[in-house]
Order: structure tokens, then sequence, then C-alpha cells
């Protein structure tokens, strides 16, 4: 059995991604997506060990080059939650951080609360994040997934849909818009990966439902940011602007 390290962080990595295949290792002002995620990984005061976890050979290249941890893991998993359970039970942790590779401006304090949240509070399986929506286009967008809660922050539903639905146009739901960050406890981990897909999650394409579904105490909390994400080519631009914006584009990897 490994040596147990408390929390740490997975980053999993697949160059073969559907709407930009290779982007993991695409140029964001002059060094890897991947180094920027790493970076901003290894700030978070609450991880043991940061573990890049993919089954390309560039891309474990990619991440010893900067530093990093990487582990080879296996090729059929379906997804990164799979791979993130891979690691988790491999190095035998107790609270495991699925950071997205595609992430690059994901917070460190974020990654620490979410962390935190699981390891003061036991009556949560996982944590994730949410932020207010601010822009009326964001809550028609299919491709923002909205998160409706109960008044402990547990999530209640998550849909690509606008929830909650306001019926009579009165009052101002509070709509709020989930941020891609996940902490799990290890052994809900390993229940979430071994059991199969549910109808509401092959429906709305969200991975989350499956851990509703099947009994998850799962905290939301409140984000400040929704941060970027590197979905199509068209957002190399606009996250060059944001770090540039920032004065990021000079940090280095230490």
């Amino acid at each position: 059995m490994p040596e147990s390290d408390e929390i740490i962080g997975v980053i999993p990595a697949r160059k073969l991604a559907t709407r930009f295949p290779g982007k993991i290792l695409v140029s964001l002002c002059g060094r890897p997506l991947l180094w920027w995620v790493i970076d901003r990984a290894r700030q978070a005061r609450s991880l043991q060990r940061v573990i890049v976890a993919t089954d390309d050979q560039e891309i474990f290249d990619s991440a010893e080059e900067a530093g990093a941890e990487a582990m080879m893991t296996d090729a059929g998993h379906p997804s990164g939650t799979d791979r993130v359970a891979e690691v988790a039970a491999r190095v035998g942790c107790d609270i495991a951080i699925n950071i997205q590779g595609d992430e690059p401006l994901v917070e460190p304090s974020l990654i620490d609360t979410i962390a935190q949240q699981l390891s003061e509070d036991d009556a949560w399986d996982m944590a994730t994040a949410a932020t207010p929506i601010t822009e009326p286009s964001d809550l028609a967008s299919t491709s923002i997934v909205k998160v409706v809660c109960d008044r402990s922050g547990g999530a209640l539903y998550f849909s690509r849909a606008c929830i909650p639905h306001n019926r009579d146009g009165t009052g101002k739901p509070a709509y709020r818009r989930h941020v891609g960050l996940y902490g799990y406890r290890a052994s809900f981990l390993q229940r979430l990966v071994a059991t199969p897909p549910c109808e509401l999650e092959v429906i709305e394409k969200l991975e989350q439902l499956r851990a509703l579904y099947i009994g998850c105490r799962m905290k939301v909390i409140q984000a400040e940011h929704a941060g970027i994400g590197i979905d199509v080519p068209e957002d190399i631009a606009r996250a060059e602007e944001m770090l540039l914006k920032l004065g990021l584009e000079t940090d280095s990897l230490a």
C-alpha cells in the first residue's frame, strides 16, 4: 500500500481533445499551456504533490521539462476523472484535487479553499466552485454550466439550461456559473469512477451529475472569477490578452 499523501493535485492531460487536438502543449505567451497550469497549481499551499497524469509521452516529457512530477496512466480512460482516480489510488492520498489542464488562470487560493473544505468537514464527499453570472448572454449559452444549491451550499443540480427557470419573470434569481475545479474524498472518487454513467449525465453531457445521482454531498464554494478555459484555437488570443493584462506573461516556473 502506498504511503498516504494527505492532499494532492492532479492535472489530467491528454493530447486528443475533440475540439482542439494538441491544445495542452500549445504556446501561450511563449510557453506551453500545461506549464501555466503547473505553475498555478504549485502556488497552492495545501497540496503535498502536483502530478500531471497523461497517456502521452510528449506531454509526460513536457511536464518533466517544467520540473513537474508526471505519471503515465491507462490510455483507455474515458475521462480525466478516471485518470485522477488512477493516480489517487497509486499514491494513496486522502483528498485529490482535479485541476483542469486547459485553465491557465486557475486560482491557487481556490484550490486551497476546496482542499480546506474537504479536510475540515467530513460531511462532504466532493467540493467544487461557482461564480455569479452577470452577463445575460451567458444564461442562454449551453457551453456555460449552471448550478443550483441548497441552503447549506450543497449542489442540487447542474445544467446547460438556464436554471432556476424564472417562470413569472419576477424577482432576480441568483444564477451561478459552475467553475470546473473539483476536490474529491479519495474513497468517493473510487466509487464514482466504478459507477457507469447515468441517464442525466448522458443527456446533459455533465459528469458531475453521476456524482449527484449516486448520492454525493457536493459543496459548492463561491469563486470570485470563472477563469478562462482553452476550448478552441480562438481562445488562445483571449487568454494571452488576459495574461498580459494581469502582468503574468513574465512569470517563470520556479
